[in-house]
């Protein structure tokens, strides 16, 4: 009786194994995988304040991530000639700063015309795109992952 559970041991320990390397195999093709999400932004500077030190975050953590912010009401005001923070620190030299990490930057048209703002105060470095939030839904169609800070 004792040979026959150290065979079963073995065997039972031989499954684990097998078991385990596909599962350690999927983990490790998991984290190879290039992390998409969009950041919402709507609510104004205070907002986009947050948000631009948590995307500097990300990717300090993560460099490869694809990240895409859409700007959508009032979360447009950053991405304005001379937007400037409550410190009254410019907006446009992190956003350059970010855009050179990979970021990528849109502004809905519909929230310009709707508010009545010149697409030309609109700073370069950010996309102006026809909507929004078919954009955010698109992005997500995609895979990307989507957060409002």
């Amino acid at each position: 009786m004792g040979d026959f559970f150290k065979i079963f041991r073995a065997a039972l320990i031989g499954c684990l194994v097998i078991l385990a390397v596909p599962a350690s195999q999927s983990a490790a093709g998991l984290s190879n995988k290039q992390v998409k999400v969009v950041y919402h932004l709507s609510e104004g500077i205070d907002q986009a304040a947050s948000a631009l030190h948590k995307i500097r975050n990300h990717l300090d953590v993560d460099p490869n991530a694809k990240i895409t912010v859409v700007a959508v009401d009032y979360g447009v005001d950053f991405l304005l000639e001379g937007a400037k923070d409550k410190n009254n620190n410019p907006f446009d030299a992190t956003v350059q700063t970010l855009v050179s990490r990979g970021v990528d930057f849109r502004v809905c048209n519909n929230t310009l015309i709707g508010r009545n703002i010149d697409r030309h105060k609109v700073i370069p470095e950010a996309k102006i795109i026809p909507a929004g939030m078919p954009e955010i839904a698109r992005l997500e169609a995609e895979g990307y992952g989507y957060i409002k800070p």
